[in-house]
């Protein structure tokens, strides 16, 4: 493995480091995607993004670290001799094994227990558990039990990350089984006495019925999971290099932190993967497509890690503005040809606004105008106008961009900026307007994936990926503070897989919230729906019948207007108003001109 760029150096030293604490030299490294988890014995961490800093190291290194001491001092089979079925009782036994395992593994270690807190502190962000005053949710006691096990255990002080639900659940937890898990901190070492021990603190503890209880059998996945335990070769890989690693190495030790400077981790565009997301929050504002209305046999998996969140919520207000002056200083030729093209869209816009009057009527509004012929002539009777009705109707445009990574490169470049001069366009002429992408959290599969392959992987499970859902502006937000959130298309790795039948209906279903009579979405596209994962455990063409489905309720069943681009790729087997371009140049033109026809049909 090449080791010439900081972020290679770092790949080999968090590599080298995982291996050495979890006393296993052979096992394999990957970095793609959001989420970091142990798959199939092979360690999935998330991928790098093209710069890091001192937090971001901590906590992808507390990622890795949390793995190795999993596999160093977790056996499987003694966990699944005493797990509980799925539900909150097995979330609680799971939440404080999590604690065993980083108690006995940190004992000695404490560079390992900063790096733990930091990837915990990263986790309580995400999931916004650091909101003091959020209500108490029954569904989060698990993850508030296992940080209060954490700290009786470790030692170490909960993240301030997590001091929403702490405060919620502390006192309660000190009240009903403080001292048991006392009892349990004795036994650490020994984890089959240590898991008997948990499963009848479990047993003693009164859930509340509201907590979800699983529907599959639970001898019917244990059993599937048997039965494809052979198929584990066929799991998806990311589409990341695979770490092999260096060398043996006996301890962690062997790597110097000297040698990793954040300072030297420079920008790196041509690494692939997505961004540390790990302090995302998602909007909870924003409609979602609820799973039950979907088409049948359209099918979700598991929707729980599904996102929807604005641009700026992405990454700092600093690297949008970097990436914004990327954008604007590759693009600043291409801007004016299409400048040039809006304007022509403006004034036909502006003239269908205009406003025209029926004068000398016998009823109305004065016409003071004339009023010099009444002074003239006394005789002369007063005149009245009227306001003609305008044609032209209230009005929003959400422009829907792919963000796959087929998109990468000069396509997605063209697609923001179209849609950042259409934005401002059509604010001049009072019509609203929002700019949307689509993606998915990981390649090849996220949470989801995981959860399927830790489920038995059942037959025709539906969408295995996890989505993002990206607000760049919102209808009711300025040009002016919505312009540098464009700018995240350029970000490295934010780009991956593609679900358009669901992003289709997400950015109906904001459309049909909205109080404008006249509704248009303009789809950006240079493809069909791709996620390897859903397609390669369902029927051929799932996600392409979805999408039909979704564009025939848009287009025949309901009053919003749907217009599509492709880009490369011919749309026009899919929508009814479609253009296929071939060259990204004929983007702009494309646009205006699908726009002006969308408005000269409403004249």
């Amino acid at each position: 493995m090449s080791i010439n760029t900081p972020i290679d150096k770092f790949k080999n030293a968090i590599g080298a480091s995982t291996k050495a604490l979890a006393g296993d030299p052979s096992i394999e490294i990957s970095f793609g995607g959001d989420i970091a988890g142990l798959v199939q014995d092979q360690v999935m961490l998330p991928s790098l993004p093209a710069k890091l800093n001192s937090h971001e190291i901590s906590k992808i290194r507390g990622d890795a670290d949390g793995i190795a001491l999993h596999i160093a001092h977790h056996d499987k089979d003694v966990h699944k001799k005493y797990r509980p079925g799925i539900g909150p009782k097995r979330a609680i036994y799971e939440a404080i094994e999590t604690a065993r395992v980083e108690a006995v593994g940190t004992k000695y270690l404490k560079g390992v227990r900063n790096n733990l807190t930091a990837s915990a502190s990263a986790r309580g962000h995400r999931k916004g558990f650091n909101k003091v005053g959020m209500l108490k949710d029954e569904n989060n006691f698990p993850e508030a039990i296992g940080l209060y096990t954490r700290e009786v255990f470790t030692g170490i002080k909960t993240p301030p990350s997590f001091d929403g639900i702490m405060l919620n659940w502390r006192k309660e937890i000190e009240e009903v089984v403080s001292s048991d898990i006392l009892n349990l901190k004795s036994k650490i070492y020994d984890q089959e006495d240590f898991a008997k021990s948990l499963q009848k603190l479990i047993q003693n503890l009164e859930l509340n019925n509201n907590l979800a209880e699983p529907e599959e059998d639970e001898e019917l996945e244990e059993e599937n999971s048997e039965n494809e335990e052979t198929q584990s070769d066929q799991t998806p890989d990311t589409p990341q290099e695979q770490e092999q690693g260096q060398s043996e190495v006996s301890s962690t030790d062997a790597v110097d932190d000297d040698e990793i400077n954040p300072q030297d981790i420079i920008d790196a565009e041509d690494i692939e993967g997505s961004p540390d997301d790990a302090d995302q929050t998602s909007d909870p504002n924003a409609p979602r497509p609820n799973p039950t209305n979907l088409p049948d046999p359209y099918k979700i998996y598991s929707s729980r890690s599904d996102e929807t969140i604005k641009a700026e919520e992405l990454c700092e207000i600093e690297e949008l503005d970097r990436l914004r002056s990327y954008l604007d200083g590759h693009m600043a030729g291409l801007s004016s040809i299409i400048s040039r093209l809006a304007n022509r869209l403006q004034r036909k816009l502006l003239a269908q606004q205009q406003r025209s009057w029926t004068f000398d009527l016998e009823e109305g509004q004065l016409d003071t105008a004339r009023l010099t012929r009444v002074i003239i002539d006394p005789m002369s009777a007063l005149t009245f106008k009227e306001e003609k009705e305008t044609s032209f109707r209230d009005t929003i445009v959400t422009i829907l961009i792919d963000n796959s990574g087929s998109m990468r490169g000069r396509p997605i470049m063209v697609a923001a900026v179209c849609a950042d001069i259409m934005a401002r366009t059509l604010e001049r002429c009072g019509v609203k307007s929002e700019i949307l992408g689509f993606t998915t959290r990981a390649w090849k599969g996220g949470h989801s994936f995981q959860d399927w392959m830790a489920n038995g992987k059942p037959a025709s499970p539906g969408r295995l990926n996890d989505l993002r859902h990206i607000i760049y502006k919102g209808a009711d937000t300025p040009w002016r503070r919505a312009k540098r959130n464009l700018g995240l298309m350029m970000r490295e790795g934010l780009l991956k897989e593609n679900i358009d039948g669901e992003a289709l209906e997400w950015a109906y279903q904001r459309c049909s919230y909205r109080p404008e009579q006249r509704k248009i979405i303009m789809v950006i596209s240079d493809g069909a729906p791709v996620d390897d994962a859903t397609q390669s455990q369902n029927k051929t063409g799932f996600l392409e019948s979805h999408l039909r489905l979704v564009i025939d309720k848009i287009e025949n069943r309901s009053e919003v207007e749907l217009v599509a681009i492709g880009i490369g790729h011919d749309v026009t087997r899919w929508y009814k108003r479609a253009v296929t371009i071939m060259d990204v140049e004929q983007l702009g033109g494309a646009i205006t001109e699908k726009l002006a026809e969308l408005f000269d049909s409403e004249t």
